[in-house]
């Protein structure tokens, strides 16, 4: 009889939470360095190449137990053809027609957007090496009304599905204008994800043009928000840089503090942060990872919440209340009384199908009670 113990799945936040490395996250983004250095590899990259490996194993491993998920991420999920071999002969164009040439390519190959940008050594990780001296850069817009269909479950998978999917198509057109560039005689090789090798677009991205870094941490393009993803072409094709624009969004996000007041485990920086020798915006690795959906309901997630009732408290226990009313509280303490679109969907369910349940929450401040019940009578 064997004596192999089948390994334990993780399931619940905790379980996860007990993977990660002593180092924290934000040490290894640069959070708090003077100095000027690439980045190094972090989530996403293989697992060999940064302390976070055994984690971003189960995390990838709970994406693959859903069947609609993993669809797109297997073998057969269409990501594009194979890079082919360089022509010998090389076809001569000035910079100005090749940049026309690639950018009709794209966006006639299921592109939204590209933006090239000149090579520079802070694109690249560390450890890794990156040759030619063009990048360019691919945006695809995804479906909104997907993506607002949250929290992500095994049930309910249709947000992770629609960034699948558009990864996916990412990588089909970089990978069709890489054997473009290819034909020509040049050398390219295309980078897509959603896992992570040499060259990190971001910061490409912006230094083309094609939009600025957001409060929430996230890339904003600007005329698609923050609802796309990207891939890229590197290659030593004769190319002109795209200029660095102004979206208007460094401004606004100076002044604005919804994401920071909606954000649950309170990741978002107020402020910019010194990283990496650089000012700019940034979250908090080590908060926002412990909350992000995919690690599953942390322990006390009420009942209504998992089985999909519609009659709020009445189906929860008596300790689920006390949890609810502390996590309100928290909301309030926060500044969230007077912002609707921050209260999140639950609570709304709640004060609709019955606002005297809510007067039954221990703990819960009559102060704001009322103003809470009346905040979203009218939302």
């Amino acid at each position: 009889m064997s004596n192999f113990k089948k390994k334990k799945l993780p399931e619940t936040a905790d379980d996860f939470i007990a993977l990660f490395p002593n180092i924290s996250g934000n040490t290894v983004n640069g959070l708090n360095e003077t100095k000027v250095r690439r980045p190094s590899p972090f989530f996403w990259h293989p697992q060999d190449k940064h302390e976070f490996g055994e984690l971003q194993t189960e995390v990838v491993g709970i994406q693959r137990r859903s069947p609609e998920i993993i669809e797109h991420y297997s073998s057969e999920a269409p990501r594009g053809p194979k890079t082919i071999k360089k022509a010998e002969t090389i076809i001569e164009k000035t910079n100005e027609e090749w940049v026309a040439a690639i950018k009709d390519f794209t966006l006639s190959h299921e592109g939204d957007d590209i933006r090239i940008a000149k090579m520079e050594p802070l694109y690249i990780y560390e450890g890794y090496q990156i040759d030619e001296p063009w990048v360019i850069i691919i945006g695809v817009t995804m479906d909104h009304s997907q993506l607002d269909k949250v929290p992500a479950s095994f049930k309910n998978p249709s947000s992770p599905v629609e960034v699948a999917r558009q990864y996916n198509r990412a990588a089909r057109v970089c990978r069709e204008l890489t054997n473009f560039i290819l034909r020509q005689g040049y050398m390219a090789k295309p980078w897509a994800g959603p896992f992570a090798s040499a060259l990190s677009m971001v910061p490409a991205a912006i230094d083309s043009g094609m939009g600025t870094l957001g409060k929430h941490g996230s890339l904003i393009h600007g005329e698609f928000g923050s609802s796309f993803r990207l891939s890229a072409v590197t290659t030593d094709m004769p190319l002109i840089a795209d200029p660095k624009r102004d979206i208007g969004s460094e401004d606004f996000c100076q002044n604005c503090q919804i994401c920071v007041k909606a954000c649950p485990p309170n990741a978002i920086f107020p402020e910019k942060q010194m990283v990496s020798g650089t000012k700019k915006w940034f979250v908090d690795f080590d908060k926002c990872f412990r909350k992000i959906t995919i690690l599953g309901p942390p322990k006390w997630t009420p009942k209504w919440t998992q089985n999909g009732t519609q009659n709020g408290l009445q189906k929860g226990t008596q300790n689920d209340v006390k949890n609810v009313s502390k996590l309100i509280q928290n909301w309030v303490q926060n500044g969230l009384k007077n912002d609707q679109k921050c209260i999140p969907k639950f609570i709304q369910q709640c004060i609709q199908n019955d606002c005297n349940i809510l007067k039954n929450i221990q703990n819960m401040s009559s102060k704001w009670l009322p103003k809470l019940i009346d905040c979203m009578k009218s939302a």
